[in-house]
């Protein structure tokens, strides 16, 4: 079993990266592991291949999300379940794709459960998209949170719906968590002192928004001072502080080039303000979308040993 670990502690040395792949394949719609020892220079596992493959829903694995649990001895891994490789149609996906989370648990991050398939979304929805998690302080219990088109307004824009879950297993009935006048995807949390701030991707501009709020169901208001506001042709964003450092690397999938994450940096995260990390952030092929989050060096060593 996994000790005890506070995601905080001077113990985080490493990092992994869950992500899936570019290109058209099945393999690529499947779930990679990387790791790094600095957060920026990433190794691929497992000879650049899947370590977890769904044999589930449409059998194709996007957008994964992983979190330690909050009692520090567990991880959750939860994606999207979708392939295009399979079925090229985006308009099917959207309106008539799956309601349902992938989910997978682990003590080690090297030994999975089976995959669970849990519907989710609600009768209505068209599709279950890029969700993540985070651990709510104030209810005790875990938010898991996606993108839904749904059949009311004739599948007119992306919202962002929310469920509550203490184990992954059992989810309680999903309710509107975001709504804006433009479809909004691709939400995601990093933490700093009390605030929670939000970046997602505004699907009618393709812009990323930064928002803070120091609650998950409070008022978020909109980080003015946003650097990256104007930046166009980016979705996926992950954000992770690096350990030990008073910095933060805010990475995004430069999905309308093809080129896979770009690294933005900033060493105070409340101002927005990033700058491109271009020649340090190295990755060993094409990253799509997916999650970074420290690791101990026994749990980077037991992963590099196992793949």
């Amino acid at each position: 079993m996994l000790e005890k670990i506070d995601p905080e502690s001077n113990e985080m040395q490493a990092y992994i990266f869950v992500h899936f792949a570019h290109g058209n394949s099945e393999d690529a719609e499947q779930i990679y592991f990387s790791v790094s020892k600095d957060g920026m220079q990433w190794k691929a596992l497992n000879n650049s291949k899947p370590i977890l493959r769904s044999k589930l829903g449409e059998k194709g694995l996007r957008d994964p999300h992983i979190i330690r649990s909050v009692e520090g001895d567990k991880f959750y891994l939860i994606a999207t379940d979708l392939s295009i490789s399979k079925n090229s149609d985006w308009i099917r996906a959207k309106t008539n794709g799956s309601k349902s989370l992938m989910i997978w648990e682990s003590s080690d991050l090297v030994n999975w459960s089976e995959q669970r398939m849990v519907k989710i979304a609600s009768e209505n929805a068209g599709c279950t998209w890029a969700p993540e998690s985070i651990y709510d302080k104030d209810t005790c219990d875990y938010m898991v949170f996606w993108a839904s088109m749904v059949s009311e307004d004739n599948y007119a824009k992306q919202r962002i719906y929310c469920s509550r879950t203490k184990d992954f297993i059992d989810f309680t009935e999903a309710q509107l968590y975001i709504e804006k006048e433009n479809d909004i995807i691709d939400t995601t949390f990093t933490q700093h002192n009390s605030a929670y701030y939000r970046f997602s991707k505004d699907e009618t501009t393709k812009s990323i928004l930064m928002e803070v709020c120091n609650t998950l169901m409070g008022d978020f208001k909109t980080v003015n001072s946003f650097s990256l506001a104007a930046v166009l042709g980016f979705e996926g964003p992950t954000c992770y502080q690096l350990n030990g450092e008073n910095k933060w690397c805010l990475l995004l999938d430069a999905y309308a080039t093809g080129q896979g994450y770009k690294c933005f940096i900033t060493s105070d995260i409340a101002t927005g303000s990033f700058v491109e990390s271009a020649s340090e952030f190295i990755t060993p092929y094409i990253f799509r979308h997916g999650t970074v989050i420290p690791i101990t060096m026994k749990e980077y060593n037991d992963l590099v040993e196992a793949y």
